[in-house]
């Protein structure tokens, strides 16, 4: 007799979502009545913008006069991915370049080799190594989007921290968290705040001395965390788990290869290039052009310097693009949404309920509440750019209707995305540097769970200075 098979519940696939999310919204069209606000352009401490005007919503009927239906049918709703990656060009050219520069990074070993190099030269002052490295992660989150080359960085990390009497749990936190609290008070993170920013209209990065004093802060904050926790090793969550592991774990590392003069080249075309971007985003108001134009050089510069030819360096570059390829389209589909919903003139009616409902708020609940909400969406979409493109073109116009700054959309994703990875089991790095630790889920939650809810007040704190 066979035995029947167990139900399993799973996450769909985040394109499936997307699509779903799409075939929802063009359902709504059929349901929702259809309307638009009167805009206007105006200059607002974020550029000039085109804005909702407050007070000007009516109502369209679903057949225009020239026999346009609003309605959303299975043709409007196989054409939006594509009609969605069309208006996301521009954005999607921008990612395609950052993947390709970032894995000519990569190939290189340069970061890896820098790493190595700290710790080496420390030697006996390890207590300076934890805050060295949280910053260093921290740097990579909030201006390169450092997530997924976390991966690496545990098994090379965990061997120094057992030697040095700390647990794995110090070790996840000095890596994970470091680069994710950084992630969420990015600076100049292509991935997220260029992004969003870019979707929503705004141009230069008009908060960037904000956003720096918010990364210091929050490092500061979970640097001092991760000191408490080592304290009293003994105390760990994960002590005794880290017994086994100690005898599991291989810990031969050369720590004598020297780094290569081509790989402090490397480094240092990174340094002066990231540089490059922060001038030109605060003196000239860059846009997604002249930021593809200062990666892009970058990338050839980096590829030279380590040694690559021309067939390498283009090589890497496509197997980078190859990688960024999914982001890229969930970026799309993310847009198709927006684009069923512009179709069928229902966003105007969405921001006009939701502009209803924080009508009378402060900024404070206001904040909140589009935290809340990012936080929320993160579950359906762990990915910043991705949420970026399915949520900034509601919240950036929800802003104005409010009469605040549009860039608490963007500090409220930053944060609302970021932290919410830290504790979901669909965050796929955070998943990953869990498992390379062999620490389970309820570990980690009982260890973070409170920082957690800080963490989160702090950035709503964040979220109303911005706005």
């Amino acid at each position: 007799m066979e035995e029947k098979k167990k139900f399993k519940l799973h996450m769909p696939h985040v394109l499936t979502l997307i699509f779903f999310l799409i075939i929802v919204v063009a359902i709504l069209t059929w349901i929702l009545p259809s309307g638009e606000f009167e805009r206007k352009v105006m200059e607002t401490s974020a550029g000039e913008r085109s804005v909702a005007v407050a007070g000007t919503y009516h109502s369209v009927d679903k057949v225009l006069e020239d026999g346009t239906n609003l309605r959303q049918g299975i043709a409007q709703v196989l054409m939006a991915p594509g009609k969605g990656i069309q208006q996301m060009v521009e954005v999607l050219a921008f990612v395609f370049i950052i993947g390709g520069v970032f894995q000519i990074m990569a190939k290189t070993n340069a970061l890896n080799m820098g790493i190595q190099k700290i710790v080496k030269k420390l030697g006996a002052k390890e207590i300076l190594i934890i805050p060295i490295l949280m910053v260093l992660f921290g740097l990579g989150g909030s201006t390169f989007g450092m997530s997924d080359e976390l991966i690496p960085f545990y098994l090379l990390i965990m061997p120094i921290m057992f030697a040095m009497g700390y647990d794995s749990m110090t070790t996840f936190m000095t890596v994970c968290l470091s680069a994710t609290v950084g992630y969420a008070a990015s600076t100049v993170n292509p991935f997220c705040v260029l992004i969003a920013q870019g979707i929503a209209g705004i141009q230069g990065n008009p908060q960037l001395v904000f956003r720096m004093l918010q990364f210091v802060i929050m490092m500061a904050f979970v640097t001092w965390r991760a000191f408490k926790i080592k304290k009293n090793p003994e105390k760990s969550i994960t002590y005794q788990d880290d017994l086994l592991k100690k005898k599991e774990m291989n810990t031969d590392i050369d720590f004598n290869q020297e780094m290569t003069i081509r790989q402090k080249l490397v480094l240092l075309t990174f340094v002066i290039g990231m540089v490059i971007v922060v001038v030109g985003l605060v003196k000239n108001g860059w846009y997604m052009n002249e930021l593809s134009m200062c990666f892009l050089g970058m990338g050839i510069l980096m590829g030279i310097f380590g040694g690559m030819n021309e067939t390498e360096i283009a090589e890497e570059f496509i197997n980078g693009v190859k990688d960024i390829a999914f982001a890229a389209m969930v970026i799309g589909f993310c847009s198709g949404i927006m684009v069923i919903a512009q179709d069928g003139m229902i966003i105007d009616t969405i921001l006009n309920a939701l502009s209803g409902l924080v009508e009378k708020s402060n900024n404070v609940v206001f904040s909140a509440v589009m935290y809340v909400v990012q936080s929320l969406l993160t579950l359906l979409v762990p990915s910043s750019s991705g949420l970026a493109a399915l949520s900034m073109p509601i919240m950036a116009p929800l802003c104005d209707l409010h009469g605040v700054n549009p860039e608490v959309a963007v500090t409220a994703l930053q944060y609302g995305n970021q932290l919410t990875n830290l504790m979901s089991p669909v965050a796929g790095t955070t998943v990953a540097g869990l498992a390379i630790c062999k620490i389970s889920f309820g570990q980690w939650w009982k260890t973070i769970w409170k920082m957690f809810l800080i963490m989160a007040v702090i950035a709503i704190v964040f979220c109303t200075i911005s706005a």
